[in-house]
């Protein structure tokens, strides 16, 4: 028989109050309905299913070869409680400075983990195009839900993904049918706010790609207050043959709060998926990234920056699996540490047997600004095809002195010179984002974040 630890024990009797929210029939009444959709049979076996294996997993530890650089004894040792609404009133005022200025797009808003239609703004839509909060999907159409939800992110052997999958009840719906560009990209922001106690969400996105599609999926989260809080995410991606989408994850939250996120791509074949991540906030935060190639010819971008100061723990785990032949993928991480902050870049390539002809490149660059500062880089191969070109490499520097040198000889003080260096190699990040008003806005927010002293005054 299993002991049961205190953590698996709280969320067990959370996941009974969680249920309970339900009717026997599986229908919430009107209500809880607005919250939490409907209970079909196959979603009520996947959460049982998901917090079985919860309990059986426990949270990782150090002893877990893919936690071993990341102690989350702070997650599991705080008794986090389930937010049963969307909490306080907000207005759009309230959300200006998190949006992206002189960019049209589709606007999702969730409060506390839940949809707010009346902070959100969605535009004119394509024909066949549906986009929506997760929980509407669930009490109008769960139908539409049950060929993608919870299919590609395993709970079995990820703790996290168990907890996610277990509580799953709100988040953003894609869907993008075949031969569509979707123009404007589609922003879901996520907004914590104060709360008596430790709150946790378990934001769930679903995306689906049709064949021949265009889109831009930006997924933000941010703090309007600096309570302890936890967001366990996860996003699942469907990308079908010859689509082409890119996913943007933009994480500002306070310095007290935990992000866990899982990003989990479905590649089609001859398709395009890049992944750029921009991790700004958060005391503890791990960012999963998971792509399958799956199809013939498909090509997968991961890139990434990571700025940390102070305590900060930031945790960058990446997985790709090339199942099919005659795929690409690349691989691009930069870290900013200083302070006393931790950065792990932990990638790993699988090459399967049938993925001849595989080109599979893996670069993490890490700058340290202090001596207390640290990275933990760890790059791997595993190829069990023999006709394939993959590399790897990771370096880990301080501030070039003779840059610096050179900047300063020109008339430039020391502050503003490292503040050029720092620029220019966060730069090699943000310029692969194609897309003009995403990348000036993420130029924005890098270079704000660095002035306001998290960095630069560090330096002065």
């Amino acid at each position: 028989m299993t002991t049961m630890t205190k953590p698996q024990d709280h969320y067990l009797k959370s996941f009974d109050r969680f249920e309970k929210n339900f009717s026997s029939n599986g229908a919430a009444n009107a209500s809880i309905n607005s919250a939490t959709g409907s209970n079909p049979t196959w979603l009520r076996s996947m959460r049982q299913a998901a917090i079985t294996r919860f309990v059986e997993l426990g949270f990782p530890t150090l002893r877990d070869e893919d936690w071993r650089f990341t102690n989350v004894a702070a997650i599991a040792g705080t008794p986090f409680e389930l937010v049963e609404n969307g909490g306080v009133k907000l207005t759009t005022r309230d959300l200006e400075k998190f949006l992206f200025p002189n960019l049209i797009c589709h606007l999702l808003v969730f409060v506390n983990g839940r949809y707010a239609p009346q902070l959100s703004k969605i535009g004119s839509l394509p024909k066949g195009v549906k986009i929506s909060g997760m929980a509407s999907m669930l009490s109008s159409e769960p139908g539409a839900l049950e060929e993608h939800l919870a299919r590609y992110a395993d709970f079995t052997n990820d703790a996290f993904c168990a907890l996610n999958t277990a509580f799953m009840a709100d988040g953003a719906f894609v869907n993008i049918p075949c031969g569509t560009i979707l123009e404007e990209p589609v922003h879901v922001l996520y907004v914590s706010t104060a709360s008596e106690r430790p709150a946790i969400t378990h934001p769930r996105n679903l995306i689906v790609a049709g064949d021949d599609t265009h889109a831009n999926i930006v997924e933000d989260y941010v703090s309007l207050s600096d309570d302890v809080q936890f967001s366990n995410a996860i996003t699942e991606v469907v990308t079908g043959d010859n689509s082409v989408v890119s996913h943007y994850l933009l994480e500002r939250e306070s310095t007290q709060t935990f992000n866990v996120s899982t990003l989990r791509i479905q590649q089609g074949g001859s398709s395009s998926f890049a992944s750029h991540s921009i991790l700004l906030g958060g005391a503890l935060v791990r960012n999963n990234i998971h792509p399958v190639l799956n199809g013939e010819g498909g090509d997968c971008l991961i890139n990434g920056l990571f700025i940390a100061n102070g305590c900060q723990h930031m945790d960058n785990y990446m997985k790709v699996e090339h199942a099919k032949a005659h795929c690409g993928s690349r691989q691009f991480y930069n870290g900013i540490l200083d302070g006393k902050s931790r950065g792990v870049f932990h990638g790993r390539i699988i090459v399967h047997k049938d993925a001849q002809k595989t080109d599979a490149k893996q670069t993490n660059r890490n700058l340290l600004l202090s001596e207390d500062a640290q990275i933990d880089t760890k790059p791997q191969l595993e190829i069990y095809a023999d006709d394939v070109k993959c590399t790897h490499g990771a370096t880990i520097g301080q501030m070039d002195d003779e840059a610096l040198f050179y900047l300063r000889s020109r008339g430039i003080n020391e502050t503003s010179a490292r503040a050029l260096l720092l620029s220019a190699f966060a730069g090699e990040s943000l310029q692969r984002v194609k897309v003009d008003g995403i990348r000036k806005h993420l130029e924005h927010l890098v270079t704000q974040w660095m002035a306001q002293g998290k960095i630069l005054q560090e330096l002065q």
